[in-house]
């Protein structure tokens, strides 16, 4: 496989040493919120047999990607179900953080790739949910275009923390075996 451009500046951003000190705090501090037992385990998707957060993230992804698609085609009649759309995401993304940081606590602990990747993850998502929550004021105060920027502006957002998100699942295997593995889970089925 092709080394891609992407893959050469996420090794960059993996090489930051800088993001440690603040990536270990960030760990001990949900770490110390989220401890060990059946809230950790819901989050983590135990009860599912492998992560949740993937789940969640469909959610506010879906419904954003869709209020941009809405907001460029679909024409004055569609103001109203793009705004609700940018509600609903912004509304799933604090469950969708949660478990995003649940589960990214546990494996900062193993490799530095995961926990600087891990923190530029969160902050581009954090970064795309105040961009939505912006448009959504923005929509409500009478500034549809404004708010029609700052969505696209967050999808941007959201699209580099997508990108790492995969990152960290695909390449680098964080969050794979939270709860029980899925090979597992399927052995055990009738």
């Amino acid at each position: 496989m092709a080394t891609s451009p992407l893959n050469v500046l996420v090794a960059r951003l993996e090489s930051i040493e800088a993001l440690d000190v603040p990536g270990r705090l960030a760990g001990r501090a949900v770490r110390a919120l989220i401890p060990d037992g059946a809230p950790k385990d819901v989050l983590n998707g135990a009860w599912l047999g492998h992560a949740l957060h993937p789940i969640m993230s469909d959610i506010p992804i879906g419904a954003w990607t869709s209020s941009v698609i809405l907001d460029w085609t679909g024409g004055k009649d569609s103001r109203s179900a793009s705004d609700r759309l940018i509600l609903t995401g912004v509304l799933a993304a604090g469950a969708t953080a949660a478990t995003g940081w649940s589960d990214w606590a546990d494996a900062e602990q193993d490799s530095a790739a995961v926990r600087r990747s891990g923190l530029v993850h969160a902050a581009a998502n954090g970064t795309a949910t105040a961009l939505m929550v912006g448009s959504y004021l923005a929509r409500k105060r009478g500034a549809r275009g404004r708010g029609r920027l700052l969505s696209l502006a967050g999808s941007a957002a959201l699209g580099t923390g997508g990108w790492l998100g995969g990152h960290l699942s695909y390449t680098l295997g964080a969050g794979v075996t939270a709860g029980e593995p899925a090979a597992t889970a399927t052995t055990q089925l009738p």
